[in-house]
């Protein structure tokens, strides 16, 4: 099954060893969002069903999307047993920290 990304504008950023994701998913329940991590990808997952009683409705305009949405992110090295996340408004807050042994490593080439 194919996820539409564009249903899930965001912002990425890094700020003192914490990554932080503001992401929109408007027209969903808290209820409705799943939040998965996996070797440093955060994955969010979105799902609602239309409303069953349409039959009776002729629709001269249907841009409201009903289904399954799905957006994952790598971060890297991260601590996956210190994520926090918020909705509020139809925007998800996530923060996510970084370990903190995770340095920069510089590789000499031979």
């Amino acid at each position: 099954e194919r996820f539409d990304e564009r249903k899930m504008n965001c912002d990425v950023y890094e700020k003192e060893g914490k990554f932080y994701l503001d992401i929109d998913i408007p027209g969903f329940k808290k209820e409705d969002i799943k939040i998965e991590c996996h070797k440093g990808t955060l994955t969010i997952k979105a799902e609602h069903h239309e409303e069953t009683k349409t039959h009776d409705k002729r629709y001269i305009c249907r841009e409201r999307h009903f289904g399954k949405i799905e957006r994952s992110f790598y971060l890297g090295d991260i601590d996956e047993d210190n994520i926090k996340a918020s909705f509020k408004d139809g925007t998800l807050n996530i923060v996510v920290e970084t370990k903190k042994n995770s340095e920069k490593k510089l590789i000499t080439i031979e």
